[in-house]
């Protein structure tokens, strides 16, 4: 419970901070996709690097994938009916068979429904979640974040001798 709590206190930070949208976006993104598949697939190390190779934000693609996993059940048949019907389809049988005979392919598990079809969906839904999220972060960081800062509360709280501890100590503890 409590790495929850601090993930979430982190991805509040992060939203808080001067981290860039894109990054912050993209770890959702990512994150979407990590908690839509079944985890410890081909796709699953495939985004895990990606998240390691570009500049994407860790934290909030491990924190969205733990909150995405949940509608992911909910959403199982769904994904199964999507890619039983991709899996099926006539036109794309000598496609999955040559893929199946491929050397590394089989380990994304793409023969199975339910994998195929959180795959495609995920995959598909990304580039809308990561939208939706860079304006959500916008709207978040203009509207409560400024309008916080403003207030007379934030400005006391500022004053005193605990947050300027604080703010020390996380000036020169935090990496």
């Amino acid at each position: 419970m409590t790495l929850l709590l601090k993930q979430i206190f982190g991805f509040l930070k992060l939203l808080n901070s001067d981290t860039g949208t894109n990054q912050l976006a993209a770890g959702v993104a990512a994150g979407f996709v990590l908690g839509m598949t079944p985890a410890f697939s081909l796709q699953t190390i495939l985004i895990i690097l990606l998240i390691l190779f570009f500049r994407i934000q860790i934290g909030a693609a491990l924190l969205s994938a733990f909150f995405f996993a949940f509608p992911a059940y909910l959403m199982d048949p769904i994904f199964n009916s999507v890619g039983a019907g991709l899996l099926e389809s006539e036109g794309l049988k000598t496609l999955w068979t040559s893929l199946y005979n491929m050397p590394i392919i089989p380990y994304t598990r793409f023969y199975n429904s339910l994998v195929m079809g959180s795959g495609v969906v995920a995959f598909a839904l990304s580039p809308i979640i990561f939208l939706g999220s860079k304006i959500l972060i916008k709207k978040y960081r203009v509207a409560v974040v400024e309008r916080f800062k403003e207030t007379k509360f934030w400005k006391a709280v500022k004053a005193t001798a605990l947050f300027k501890w604080y703010a020390k100590y996380d000036s020169l503890y935090t990496v």
